[in-house]
């Protein structure tokens, strides 16, 4: 429980109001949107409407060393907003302005609370788009999503978040604000410090000021869904339509069991007698969209698949809406559902997928597998039961193998998810201890007293003893 005079000095700087401390609101923060992680919750919530706010916070969190955990709307899946050490929970809910909207040079300026569909929203009536889509997209924050770096289905062409972020204002750990980058569309200036903050996880600084780029919205897109009886055509088709050089906005997968999950579900019209279904959105000029889809077919047939094409907006949504549902639905299987992120080259992909489904068959367990296939993005989700700990033991021993078999085969550890709590401990099996060093030496020189978000990505302060 922190001192009652540093709550005294937060409602001070915030209004009590802002300011909340009943231990059964903060139990709400005590966990994220990620499963099988340990619950801890904070000491006090503070809810802050502005940098001032934010940078007076910190200024005094700093003065008594207390732990900061910077939040969004709680969506990410990697453990990274749980307050291991409770102290003080910051929320950005408040930040929720869309500052500028800049048509003429494609450029939206944002607080970091404001939620990601409804910028979208915003720039739709000048005919634009902001392309990073996480599968929450309805409820994460833009703050959040930059400070995960989160991707999401148009990734495959559009790229994840920092593809479009140009400019961030930063409160760091001593409470200074500052501002890297901005609207140019060109900017070398010195160290990128907007890529840096960018997917930081809430570690070096807070986020309370972001510049994204937009683009123009597609004018046509063709959306269609291919069906397999096994998950190698799929695989193969993955590689065959980017080696025929089509980039699709969309290409996901779905396997059987997560097809199966989302018709008991939902009752979307899925073919669950396949092994495999791929959902394929190609955008762009009218003639293009026409070829690009044709050539689509073509390596879908060729590798043993059936071509649905969306007659309709109606289809289309039905289709998205299935994808969308995949982990709403397999959450519902067993009581503990955990969803990993390992992503490997495109080129992999067929071997990626047959290894998980015989990791799950060796350790007896239920895994779906869905994701952005199209750019080597899976989201292999284990349905459990955390009570279970003989089950969990084997669901460890299962991870740890997805992630050894993601590595050996070129990958990564995160296409969109971050590392976080949930992965840390697998940090230097991808960079080795050296990298970690190097991190370790940027997050303290940027927070020396650990008080940004500790016990996320790389040990600090007491983690380190």
């Amino acid at each position: 429980m922190l001192d009652a005079r540093v709550i005294r000095t937060l409602k001070s700087i915030l209004g009590s109001e802002n300011v909340v401390t009943a231990k059964e609101d903060l139990l709400c923060y005590s966990f994220d949107a990620t499963a099988g992680m340990p619950e801890h919750a904070p000491d006090v919530l503070v809810t802050p409407h502005s940098t001032e706010q934010v940078s007076a916070v910190m200024k005094t969190a700093a003065r008594h060393r207390i732990p900061v955990y910077p939040r969004g709307a709680g969506t990410n899946l990697s453990g990274g907003t749980i307050p291991l050490r409770g102290g003080l929970v910051l929320s950005t809910l408040k930040m929720n302005k869309i500052i500028e909207i800049d048509p003429e040079n494609l450029i939206a300026v944002v607080q970091p609370g404001v939620v990601i569909q409804h910028l979208n929203e915003a720039v739709a009536p000048y005919g634009l788009l902001y392309p990073p889509d996480p599968g929450s997209m309805a409820t994460a924050t833009m703050g959040g999503s930059v400070a995960e770096c989160s991707g999401g289905l148009r990734g495959l062409k559009y790229g994840v978040t920092r593809d479009y972020v140009m400019g961030l204002e930063v409160v760091l750990a001593s409470g200074e604000a500052v501002r890297f980058g901005g609207k140019t569309v060109k900017n070398v200036t010195a160290y990128d410090m907007v890529r840096l903050f960018t997917g930081s996880e809430g570690t070096l600084g807070i986020i309370t000021e972001i510049t994204v780029r937009l683009i123009p919205a597609p004018p046509a897109r063709v959306t269609m869904s291919a069906i397999f009886k096994d998950l190698t055509g799929a695989g193969r088709s993955i590689e065959g339509i980017i080696k025929n050089k089509v980039i699709p906005a969309t290409m996901e997968i779905m396997d059987r069991v997560t097809m199966e999950t989302v018709e008991n579900h939902a009752r979307v019209g899925l073919p669950i007698q396949a092994e495999a279904i791929l959902l394929i959105e190609v955008d762009g000029i009218p003639e293009v969209v026409q070829k690009e889809a044709s050539i689509v077919q073509e390596v879908v047939a060729k590798n043993g698949g059936e071509v649905r094409v969306a007659a309709n907006d109606q289809e289309r949504d039905r289709l998205w809406a299935a994808r969308r549902e995949a982990l709403p639905a397999l959450a519902q299987k067993r009581p503990t559902t955990i969803l990993e992120d390992a992503t490997v080259p495109r080129s992999k992909i067929t071997e990626m997928l047959l290894a998980i489904q015989e990791i799950g068959r060796r350790y007896n367990l239920i895994i779906g597998t869905f994701g952005h296939a199209g750019d080597g993005n899976l989201h292999p989700t284990i349905l459990t039961d955390a009570r279970d700990r003989e089950e969990m033991e084997r669901v460890h021993k299962a991870v740890d193998e997805i992630f050894k078999t993601a590595i050996s085969l070129g990958g990564t550890l995160s296409g969109e998810h971050g590392i976080g709590l949930a992965k840390s401990r697998y940090l230097p099996w991808e960079i080795g201890t050296g990298g970690v060093n190097v991190l370790k030496k940027i997050k303290e020189a940027l927070d020396p007293q650990c008080l940004l978000n500790p016990g996320k990505m790389v040990a600090c302060g007491e983690d380190q003893k």
